[in-house]
């Protein structure tokens, strides 16, 4: 039954509404008046109930960030939305609400139990990214097509699922064919699944389950594939060689020039040239993806090597102030207690001096090895640009050498054409450019400067990415491992060290 606006004014989801909910579903007695008093933060709330309150329109959630359970049953929505940035859900319920279509939910990749129970949904839809779906409730909606049903057949964890009150319901082989083609189901409205059913559907649908199984093999084969290809692909585009394997230079030399084409002439030596640049950038690749394995490797090293020995100076530091403090804590002659808090400050001072020293030496050591990379790096990419330049400068010879004798071969080709000597049918296309001699060579040299272009943009485009990625790579490590990971360090360690000395202040408080 369809909820309706005349009874209450539609609600909007606002600041007011959440803390109140927030309030009512939070801690109690003195621990809820304490969180009253201090406020509850929204970003550390994991489960809301904001079910009963004529709720027209979702919004205003995207404060809810760890949020794993949301409760929005029983209101007035028209609409999924304004749920994107609760990507920790895990639990939805959006029964008895006035929903026609399922939507905006590709962020929700951790939703297990989703409740659509009693709305306006007329297709099963928009759910691709659900795939840790356990259990679906599309009861008491306006579903007709059975076949439909078959796009749930692609959340392999589906086990639960409530599809009663539907029209489809209504027709005679409705539960078989749900079986039929949902065979992984172990729940079907609110029903046990037996194996004897499950057996008897499947018999049924025999064939057209077979056909359908096949037909997902080959798409999922197909998909596999392309997986593969897009992988290989971006493998490639990381080592600034892609579709260099393949005749793909050459063509890009002649797909914009169009006199060019009916002079194609494709040298096999052009290919293997490409071919060596793309073998030569994969090994390279290979070989600088290493190197920055390593960087790491040894970076990670340097900071567990720091902070064993950060924590060597804390544990001793401890296992002083425990005795110190004991020993203060005993004692009721007042100076002596300032002696003590006076050398215990000292002490603190001390393992200041120790963990700042500590984190020089490391700033040094990782500023030492940053060098280092950047120094390989430098020659690595060097070395992979100078050779890249060279063969390239290869294809550019072979241009060269291929555009003197297309010359040659044109203008002894027009000479026979005006002495009506030329034994062999040429082309309409061809006979245009031998006209005279203007044309022709115009349409050779043309076709050669489109060449040359081509090639000289396929080099500016892999030196300057490659140039461009490793200076970014090197300006993401300064920043991250010697400034932001400097300071963050320099303030644990002053945090450190104002908490030790308040622990110091608190006790002389205690005392006097």
């Amino acid at each position: 039954m369809s909820r309706l606006y005349d009874t209450v004014e539609p609600a909007v989801i606002d600041e007011e509404m959440l803390k109140k909910a927030v309030e009512e579903q939070g801690p109690k007695e003195e621990a809820g008046k304490i969180a009253k008093q201090e406020g509850i933060d929204f970003g550390d709330v994991l489960s809301l109930r904001l079910d009963f309150l004529n709720i027209l329109k979702i919004d205003n959630l995207w404060e809810f960030t760890k949020l794993t359970k949301l409760q929005l049953d029983n209101n007035i929505i028209e609409k999924i939305e304004g749920l994107e940035s609760l990507v920790n859900l895990v639990w939805l319920d959006l029964s008895f609400n006035n929903i026609e279509v399922i939507d905006n939910l590709d962020s929700l990749t951790k939703l297990e139990d989703l409740t659509l129970y009693s709305n306006r949904i007329s297709t099963i839809e928009n759910m691709d990214s659900l795939l840790n779906l356990h259990v679906l409730s599309l009861g008491r909606n306006q579903l007709t097509d059975l076949e439909n049903l078959r796009y749930l057949r692609r959340f392999k964890n589906l086990k639960t699922l409530n599809l009663s009150d539907n029209p489809f319901c209504k027709q005679d082989e409705y539960k078989q064919y749900v079986i039929a083609f949902l065979s992984n189901l172990e729940f079907l409205d609110y029903r046990l699944v037996d194996q004897q059913s499950r057996d008897a559907a499947i018999e049924k649908y025999q064939v057209s389950r077979d056909e359908m199984l096949h037909n997902e093999k080959q798409a999922e084969i197909k998909k596999e594939d392309e997986t593969k290809r897009q992988q290989e692909l971006e493998k490639h585009k990381n080592a600034y060689v892609e579709l260099m394997n393949g005749p793909d230079l050459f063509e890009q030399m002649y797909a914009e020039d169009k006199e060019g084409q009916k002079l194609n002439e494709m040298p096999e030596k052009f290919m293997q040239i490409c071919t060596q640049i793309f073998d030569f950038g994969i090994a390279e690749h290979e070989k600088r993806e290493e190197e920055v394995k390593s960087f790491w490797e040894c970076v990670e090293e340097a900071k567990q090597d720091n902070k064993r020995l950060g924590m060597v100076h804390i544990d001793e530091f401890t296992e002083t102030k425990k005795r110190m403090l004991l020993e203060m804590s005993q004692m009721s002659d007042h100076k002596m207690v300032e002696q003590y808090a006076r050398d215990y400050n000292d002490k603190i001072q001390v393992l200041w001096d120790k963990l700042m020293g500590l984190e020089l030496q490391l700033v040094d050591q990782l500023e030492e090895v940053i060098k280092e990379f950047e120094r390989n790096m430098q020659d690595m990419v060097g070395t992979f640009v100078e050779n890249v330049q060279a063969l390239l400068s290869q294809c550019r010879d072979l241009e060269n050498n291929h555009h003197e004798k297309m010359m040659e071969i044109a203008i002894v080709t027009l000479e026979k054409v005006i002495k009506n000597e030329l034994d062999d049918e040429i082309s309409d296309d061809l006979k245009m450019l031998l006209v005279d001699k203007d044309t022709i060579i115009n349409a050779v040299s043309s076709s050669h400067d489109v060449h040359l272009l081509k090639i000289d943009n396929k080099e500016d485009d892999i030196v300057t990415r490659i140039n461009q990625s490793l200076k970014n790579l090197i300006e993401q490590i300064h920043q991250d491992e010697e400034i932001t990971r400097n300071r963050m360090r320099v303030s644990e360690i002053n945090n450190l060290i104002d908490h030790l000395r308040e622990e110091m202040d608190n006790l002389e408080v205690m005392q006097n």
